[in-house]
Order: C-alpha cells, then sequence, then structure tokens
C-alpha cells in the first residue's frame, strides 16, 4: 500500500509539472522522487511550497510504513497524498492550467468523480 500511495503522490506532482510544460525530472532528493518533483513543481512558483510540507510528511509516513505496517499510519499517509491532490487541483484551477492543459484533465476529472460518488 506503501508504494501504491508514494506512486500517486508522485503522480499528482507530474501532473502540475506537465501543466506547466515541463517533463517531470527522474532524479532524487533526500531518496524521494516526490521530493525532487516538489522541488521541481516549486520553481518560479514560491505559492507552490506551501505542499513541501505535505510532501515530506508523505516521505516520512512511507519510511514508517518500511519500518511496521500500521493502520493508522497507513490511514494518515492516504489522507497526506490526498490533501496533496486536492492542494495541487486547487493550483491548477487558480493558474489557469487546469482549463486548457489536456495533462491535467484527468487529475481533475477524478477528483470530480470522486467527489460525487465518495
Amino acid at each position: 500500500m506503501r508504494e501504491e500511495l508514494l506512486t500517486q503522490a508522485e503522480a499528482v506532482l507530474e501532473e502540475w509539472v506537465r501543466a506547466r510544460a515541463d517533463v517531470p525530472t527522474t532524479e532524487t532528493s533526500e531518496g524521494f522522487r516526490l521530493l525532487a518533483l516538489h522541488r521541481q513543481g516549486a520553481r518560479g512558483v514560491p505559492s507552490f511550497n506551501a505542499c513541501r510540507e505535505t510532501c515530506r510528511e508523505i516521505a516520512y509516513h512511507y519510511n514508517l510504513l518500511n519500518e511496521k505496517r500500521d493502520e493508522r499510519t497507513e490511514l494518515m499517509m492516504k489522507m497526506l497524498v490526498e490533501h496533496l491532490r486536492l492542494f495541487v487541483r486547487g493550483k491548477l484551477e487558480v493558474e489557469g492550467l487546469g482549463e486548457f492543459c489536456c495533462a491535467s484533465r484527468p487529475l481533475r476529472q477524478k477528483s470530480e468523480t470522486e467527489t460525487t460518488h465518495g
């Protein structure tokens, strides 16, 4: 589950990077691609740093789950990934990127479906 959640979080940041007409990095920062993607996504957009701690918390919970599977820790990581997804979705809309960029469409549609059916 932790691998899947980390992959979901990376996918969220990949969408942000693509929406800004960039190619998502394959590099890592502090052992996490998620943190490198955040750094890439924040370049030139200081307000994007608001989700830096969320990304770091996801990495922290990933490491906790590496040591011991715990339902509460897993649930917290899941909530953090959802928080990141909602933040990026909002940024896509505020920046106007979500309105015209086909790369952001799957992110918006998934969120809209979950909101109406969840």
